[in-house]
């Protein structure tokens, strides 16, 4: 029977639960060229997600053909979209629809995927459906129960603080991919405390997403490299 003691130690379980596989062993060729191995699949993530902007300029013209106006569109990516839409459902409908939580679930896993790949941190070529080295839970809301109506208004500027410490921990992700890189090619293994700090930080980066942009919880995230 647990104690109270027991459940003061339980770790704390999140909405977003991210492992991945070590590798005992990388081959050098592929790490060697990834950046040119993950162009083709990056090509692939961007036209789903529509990743960065698309400008339009539109020009009005009289009889003349003499400018009269000028407009300038912006439509940011799909996924921005979507997690929007989601938030609006939530605060005005109190909904969350299981088929948008499984689209952006698989999305998310698949966009991992890439990110591990680009990491170094696998050999293997991402799938856009297999899990591969990369396992990504996602727990579904429920949203009357735990999710008050009015936080999606307010998610994304709570979580400010942590999108500061990210953008400094993700410099000292990107050294230390730099830093493996050369580790592989000598040695053909990725260095544990590297791999634990860079898988660290993407599990960060899970927790505040879920937060912030998914909608799956209303806990705060830590600020926790845990």
């Amino acid at each position: 029977m647990a104690t109270k003691k027991d459940e003061a130690e339980a770790p704390v379980g999140y909405a977003a639960r991210l492992d991945i596989d070590y590798p005992e062993k990388l081959d050098r060729g592929t790490t060697f060229l990834r950046l040119f191995w993950i162009i083709p699949i990056g090509i692939i993530l961007s036209l789903i997600t529509g990743a960065g902007e698309t400008v339009t300029n539109t020009v009005f013209l009289n009889e003349a053909g003499e400018i009269i106006r000028r407009t300038r569109d912006t439509v940011g990516g799909m996924a921005m979209g979507i997690q929007a839409a989601v938030a609006l459902m939530i605060i005005f409908r109190q909904r969350y629809p299981r088929w948008l939580f499984n689209f952006l679930s698989e999305l998310t896993r698949f966009q991992m995927r890439v990110g591990t790949y680009a990491a170094l941190m696998t050999d293997q070529y991402p799938s856009t459906v297999d899990a591969q080295a990369v396992h990504l839970e996602l727990d579904y809301p429920n949203v009357k129960r735990d999710l008050d109506r009015l936080m999606p208004l307010f998610k994304w500027f709570l979580a400010i603080p942590h999108y500061i410490v990210l953008a400094f921990l993700s410099i000292g992700s990107m050294f230390a991919v730099i830093f493996a890189w050369f580790a592989i090619l000598f040695t053909g293994r990725y260095p544990q405390r590297l791999f634990d700090y860079n898988l660290s930080v993407m599990r960060w980066c899970m927790r505040v997403n879920a937060y912030a942009f998914l909608q799956l919880t209303d806990a705060y995230p830590p600020f926790s490299l845990k």
